[in-house]
């Protein structure tokens, strides 16, 4: 008899798996060994003045990848996880749940207002959490990419055999929830080792958001498998946005002014404008009329495109083809 998902159980489970040259080396005489090391996943000569022109599909020159956090966050953190010992905070803890129950809707009712689709970064306890609400998402297309199994924990500090067991756990249990592979991966808290981009080539993962240094996708180098970095639009986060005291209408005026910019320089170079959203933020009443009036003002321009995160890189290696 299959065990009934709980809360408890089934993160009791998830816990359980879980010039070049001679400037390095000024720098390494400086500062103790090891303590200075280049990323050495991409050409870091690689600026936005020698890019490709081309446009995405339907002639478009600005990609709009918007990107929902769903998450779930334990209450009473286990002994050995980064937040033991604290007890229960239950403000914090509802506040994020609203997101799920009732923001991360408001959400989706304006992106369909404007047929926009989202690249979910999901958590994997939602698919045995929160059944519904993955329903829900299938409904309106939305992709999944991988987010960790929870918001409590991130990869920092895992051991190579924990990072395995923990991506593959989490590309497992969402694949099997959508009935098609991951593709791309977002870390909690943006979060990566060493090994992080090779575990999630060697999983079947093809871009990641983590990288947030340009504003077009790129190739970054992996040992197997092949991988992307897709720009997540860290500088607009609404988590960072609303962290800060801003408002719905404040926040409606900072995705115009990034997207005019973006949309100006498109006409030369293509762009993509990442919208990183926590339902828990952008879903509260207050603040959705603002996203909602932004979709609306991106939706008359002839060149945007609304677009998936499996999209846009499909689009971008036909053009690199």
């Amino acid at each position: 008899m299959r065990q009934k998902i709980t809360r408890r159980n089934f993160f009791r489970k998830s816990l359980e798996v879980g010039g070049a040259a001679s400037f390095a080396g000024r720098l390494g005489a400086q500062t103790p060994s090891n303590s200075v090391r280049r990323p050495d996943r991409y050409d870091e000569q690689l600026f936005i003045f020698d890019r490709k022109r081309f446009t995405w599909p339907g002639g478009k020159t600005l990609a709009i990848w918007i990107i929902p956090n769903v998450e779930v966050f334990i209450l009473n953190p286990a002994a050995g996880t980064p937040n033991a010992g604290v007890g229960t905070d239950i403000r914090n803890y509802a506040w994020r749940e609203y997101g799920m129950r009732v923001g991360l809707w408001r959400m989706a009712d304006a992106m369909d207002s404007v047929g926009a689709r989202g690249t979910v970064a999901l958590n994997a306890g939602t698919c045995e959490l929160f059944p519904k609400a993955m329903e829900e998402m299938k409904k309106r297309g939305w992709e999944m990419m991988g987010h960790g199994l929870t918001n409590s924990r991130n990869l920092g500090g895992m051991s190579l055999e924990e990072e395995q067991r923990y991506i593959q756990t989490t590309l497992q249990i969402i694949a099997k929830s959508m009935g098609t592979p991951v593709r791309g991966w977002l870390g909690s808290g943006l979060r990566e080792t060493f090994n992080t981009l090779d575990v999630l080539a060697e999983g079947g993962v093809q871009y990641t958001g983590d990288w947030n240094n340009d504003d077009l996708p790129y190739r970054m180098r992996v040992k197997t498998g092949e991988m992307y970095s897709l720009p997540y639009g860290n500088q607009i986060n609404d988590i960072d946005v609303f962290g800060r005291g801003h408002t719905g209408e404040e926040f409606y005026r900072l995705l115009v002014d990034q997207f005019d910019t973006l949309y100006a320089e498109s006409q030369r170079i293509p762009r993509v404008m990442g919208i990183p959203l926590h339902p828990f933020h952008t879903g509260q009443a207050l603040n959705t009329a603002g996203f909602q009036k932004a979709l609306e003002y991106f939706k008359q321009r002839e060149r945007a495109w609304f677009a998936t995160g499996t999209e846009i890189i499909e689009a971008f290696k036909r053009v690199e083809a």
